[in-house]
């Protein structure tokens, strides 16, 4: 099951996707099978956007009407406390 973090990442890495391959359809540097490539590359990473999009709201909506929690896992960082640290070998 997906949780926000996960569907926001996943949106943020097709935005990213989706933005290069705009690049390069409008890049004068490739020829026109290239490009028409590209489009459909672009067709399809638009309806994967729209899924996930589809997707977070509706899971923004289960936990506005209480039907998914939203779980909170705490950070644990040992490398920065001294408690945790081996004794140097010295």
């Amino acid at each position: 099951m997906e949780t926000v973090g996960s569907l926001i990442d996943k949106i943020t890495i097709l935005n990213l996707k989706v933005y290069h391959i705009k690049e390069q359809i409008h890049s004068k540097r490739y020829d026109d099978k290239y490009i028409e490539e590209c489009k459909e590359r672009l067709k399809i990473l638009n309806i994967q956007r729209k899924d996930l999009i589809s997707e977070l709201s509706t899971l923004f909506a289960d936990i506005a009407m209480n039907k998914r929690k939203i779980k909170v896992f705490r950070q644990f960082k040992m490398y920065n406390d001294s408690k945790y640290k081996f004794p140097s070998k010295s």
